[in-house]
């Protein structure tokens, strides 16, 4: 298996002849497309440092199963003395600037970093301006739980301690944020593990827009596991929350207010701090990027991939990043040596669990036109509407053995 990688990678990045000393590459962020970028430029032949704060990676996909109580944290965790073995320097503190005309990045500790080429991977960061009432004092009392690592941990605990009897509100964003049915993966194991642990309990989820990723499976879905536990709530029905009170458990809609035993509020985002050091970030909070190099727009010789830009029609997810990550490295590898960049096709699937044994996914194919990620029509779908039980626990699997493939691949 690893064998049949390399030779991919090798196919997809052929080692180019340069024509002065060995290029440097670095790259911030260490998820899954920092990390699968930093692997994909060292074995180019390009001298690549990855930079990320923590020596631990925690993955949120799957996070929501931890949340719900079907999964340890430590499944979630991942480090990075694979890339090191394999000859990439990874360095581990905190970037706080980049300097597209110096050529550098500028650490923590004021060491600095020379490259030919940047790449950005920065993930999101929450927006503690973006709902009235909600700031990081808040979110220990009402966790968002949109990063996974203690913020995941908060909530399963309060989930756990919550008497029998309780109402669970969730209170989900506008467009955009990362993981499109993130949310409604977690509403519904939510609703998974008050219906098996908590029957006299309720989830009541306040949205705040009207139409979400794969709606008609999950409303299905819901109808048909979690009638009596789950009550859904859109935009034209008043969910949308326009304050929060920490200190009651309270929610403020545009029609009334409601007070929650646990409340999961996941607030509006935008690219990860770096993004906005670096000037990448326009004023939207994310990052236009050319959609063949992913260059940013606005600061050319720097790249970004991942949750953190503005991809047209492909979502923010793993795999998304996986994805874009092996693009803009063949890209930057092209481009560093001197050739023109492809116009490349990139998948995306994303696979969202209902309950234990009952998967469900989307898959889209995305192409670069009129500045951004489009869809290649015809290509891509979505789980049948009416599938049998074991179509659904077959999904389940595949969820799984995604999981456990793309994390191989990328901290392997």
């Amino acid at each position: 298996m690893k064998a049949t990688r390399r030779a991919l990678a090798a196919l997809l990045l052929p080692a180019p002849v340069f024509a002065q000393a060995r290029p440097r590459v670095v790259v911030v962020g260490g998820g899954f497309g920092g990390a699968t970028a930093a692997r994909s430029l060292h074995r180019a032949g390009i001298a690549t440092t990855l930079v990320e704060a923590s020596a631990t990676y925690t993955a949120c996909p799957f996070s929501n199963a931890v949340i719900a109580g079907l999964r340890g944290m430590a499944a979630q965790r991942f480090g990075y003395d694979a890339l090191r073995a394999e000859g990439i320097t990874v360095v581990h503190q905190r970037a706080t600037g980049v300097d597209a005309t110096a050529r550098r990045v500028t650490l923590v500790d004021g060491t600095t970093l020379p490259f030919d080429r940047a790449l950005l991977s920065p993930g999101i960061e929450i927006r503690f301006d973006g709902l009235p009432g909600y700031d990081e004092a808040a979110a220990e009392v009402m966790p968002h739980a949109w990063q996974a690592g203690p913020q995941t941990e908060l909530l399963a605990a309060q989930l756990r301690d919550m008497p029998d009897g309780g109402t669970v509100v969730m209170v989900v964003p506008p467009n955009p944020y990362r993981c499109p049915p993130g949310p409604y993966e977690r509403a519904s194991l939510i609703a998974h593990f008050l219906k098996s642990r908590k029957p006299r309990s309720k989830l009541l989820v306040l949205d705040a827009k009207d139409v979400f990723s794969k709606q008609r499976l999950f409303e299905a879905a819901w109808a048909s596991l979690y009638p009596d536990t789950l009550e859904y709530v859109p935009l034209a029905m008043g969910g949308r929350v326009t304050e929060v009170d920490p200190k009651s458990r309270r929610v403020t809609t545009d029609f009334g207010t409601q007070d929650g035993a646990v409340v999961n509020v996941i607030p509006p985002q935008r690219a990860g701090a770096i993004a906005q050091l670096a000037g990448v970030a326009d004023r939207s909070g994310w990052c236009p990027v050319d959609p063949a190099s992913f260059e940013s727009r606005l600061v050319p010789g720097v790249h970004v991939i991942g949750d953190a830009i503005i991809a047209g029609a492909m979502p923010k997810s793993a795999f998304a990043a996986n994805a874009q990550a092996r693009v803009a490295a063949a890209a930057m590898v092209a481009l560093l040596a001197g050739r023109a960049v492809q116009a490349p096709k990139l998948l995306n699937t994303c696979y969202s669990l209902v309950a234990p044994e009952y998967g469900i996914s989307v898959a889209g194919v995305y192409q670069p036109a009129n500045g951004l990620l489009t869809d290649v029509s015809g290509a891509g779908g979505t789980s049948p509407l009416e599938a049998p039980a074991g179509v659904r626990a077959a999904e389940a699997r595949y969820a799984e053995d995604w999981f456990a493939t793309i994390t191989a691949d990328v901290f392997g």
